[in-house]
């Protein structure tokens, strides 16, 4: 799904200095890996975003190629471009958040927008006969799909809203490194 980048020094990797670590953590406790970012609200954000977290997921552990790799890039790339697509304010950007908890075999992938009159249908409600028949709007299926649960909500700290999906690791699967 997505290519490894060859040229690994191009992109930057933040470290978590101690000040910043969990209260009660220590720099030998294993990290929370998050990763957040704000970007423009163009299809070029979004997959600026969707390559940024392929490669932030690698450095976690979760290798390229594998399943749990691009099915949490797939919920990425779909998030985002529903973002772009129907969350669009001219002059606002979205904001992406990748988290997995230390020891947990959880990621969440959060997408948020600033557009808060178009929402999207909440997990488990059908689609209509007409919705079946048109050739978008079926991100939300794939990601239903992929992701053990999704969901929405109102943005707590302005106008939009937040829509999230949850990747559950297979015990077989990689879990991302601490």
């Amino acid at each position: 799904m997505t290519a490894k980048p060859t040229n690994r020094t191009a992109t930057a990797q933040p470290t978590i200095p101690h000040a910043l670590l969990s209260p009660g953590a220590t720099s030998t406790s294993p990290p929370e890996h998050t990763f957040e970012m704000r970007f423009t609200s163009t299809p070029r954000g979004a997959r600026l975003a969707r390559r940024l977290a392929a490669v932030r997921l690698d450095g976690w552990g979760i290798p390229y190629g594998t399943d749990a790799h691009d099915a949490v890039v797939l919920i990425v790339a779909e998030l985002t471009a529903n973002a772009v697509r129907h969350g669009h304010v001219p002059g606002r950007d979205f904001h992406l958040r990748l988290h997995a908890p230390p020891h947990d075999r959880v990621l969440r992938v959060e997408v948020t927008d600033t557009r808060g009159e178009r929402l999207p249908r909440r997990p488990g409600v059908p689609q209509g006969a007409a919705d079946t028949e048109e050739e978008a709007g079926r991100g939300l299926l794939l990601v239903s799909q992929l992701a053990a649960r999704w969901d929405w909500h109102p943005r707590p700290d302005g106008p939009g809203k937040t829509v999230w999906a949850e990747y559950v690791f297979a015990a077989s699967q990689r879990q991302p490194r601490c």
